[in-house]
């Protein structure tokens, strides 16, 4: 596991450096960095039907290392995945915006999947990591809905569709914050 934190940071170190650089523009309001518990990993492994073995699990799980950039307004989000992508130390492998395309559940963020050099004994070695980069609002309601949602497993489809129904009021709360915060500026 001690690969995946140093992934963390490889990555830790570039956020820094870019909020360093870009700070006048206030991009970033907090980051959270995790790394996946084993028990973890292998219960998603479990319940995707891979093989729990060492090539399925560097190979198929693409989150043991796990970062989550959490920005003030959603213009944010974007600046800061082009910053990212602009990195040279930084392979984008995948992306996937659930902020234009949002879950049937009303989850929003941005997910890339990246992965980053870590010098080893063995030399520079490329670990794979999980950002996520979403907005304050986001934040609050993926936490939440996680919370309610996948630590009961008692979630009625009514409860499901509150649920939803207060995740389309917080992209209109995002958005008409970004509409004020651009008529302050």
């Amino acid at each position: 596991m001690s690969i995946y934190s140093l992934s963390i940071e490889e990555i830790k170190k570039i956020i820094e450096d870019m909020e360093v650089k870009y700070k006048e523009l206030n991009l970033i309001d907090h980051v959270k960095y995790r790394i996946k518990s084993p028990k973890s990993i292998i219960n998603k492994m479990k319940n995707k039907k891979y093989d729990l073995n060492y090539n399925e699990l560097i190979e198929k799980v693409n989150d043991i290392a796990g970062i989550r950039i959490i920005c003030p307004f959603q213009e944010n989000v974007y600046i800061v995945r082009q910053l990212l992508m602009e990195n040279p130390k930084i392979r984008i492998l995948n992306e996937k915006d659930y902020i234009q395309s949002p879950k049937k559940s009303g989850y929003s963020s941005l997910h890339l999947i990246v992965e980053v050099p870590v010098e080893t004994e063995l030399g520079k070695v490329y670990v794979k990591a999980e950002i996520q980069i979403r907005t304050m609002a986001m934040d609050f309601w993926a936490s939440l809905e996680h919370e309610l949602k996948y630590k009961n497993n008692n979630v009625t489809k009514a409860t499901s569709k509150k649920l939803l129904k207060a995740a389309k009021v917080m992209r209109k709360l995002d958005y008409e914050m970004s509409v004020l915060a651009n008529e302050i500026r």
